[in-house]
């Protein structure tokens, strides 16, 4: 798989992704994205196949979308990661945003970076708790839920 393949089209920068298989524009929230998709894939051990990027969904009849999310074997979503820009502050807002879609895809993992700070959370249904992670599991501890 071939990662941070970039070329000039029409003046434009282009980055190939490898999980889409097309070339986008490389945006700086664009290159957050593709080196935390390289995260997911070589060192968390994600399947390529299982990941989305920029998934679509309803809630509350409005259009969202998430910039990445992990899913199981069986199709089940399992983490949500929002990336934004270098210049931009990972905060609660940016927490916030990621637990409106998750009233939707019911996850026990969240991600946030902005490719300098990275958060990763484990959502506690039982006891609706948010916890912080120093790191965040592998993709199997992702699947069956372990957090430690």
């Amino acid at each position: 798989m071939e990662w941070f393949k970039v070329k000039v089209e029409d003046g434009k920068k282009l980055v190939f992704d490898p999980i889409r298989r097309k070339y986008v524009a490389l945006t700086p929230e664009e290159e957050v994205r593709q080196h935390t998709l390289f995260q997911l894939v070589t060192m968390m051990k994600v399947p390529k196949s299982l990941i989305a990027v920029e998934y679509s969904f309803h809630l509350n009849g409005l259009s969202k979308r998430c910039d990445i999310v992990v899913f199981t074997k069986e199709g089940k979503p399992v983490m949500i990661v929002e990336c934004k820009s270098a210049s931009v502050e990972v905060n609660q807002k940016v927490l916030e945003q990621a637990a409106r879609y998750n009233f939707k895809l019911k996850v026990n993992f969240l991600m946030l970076t902005n490719g300098r700070n990275q958060y990763y959370c484990f959502i506690n249904e039982k006891e609706q708790k948010l916890q912080y992670l120093e790191q965040v599991p592998d993709y199997k501890d992702i699947c069956k839920g372990n957090h430690l």
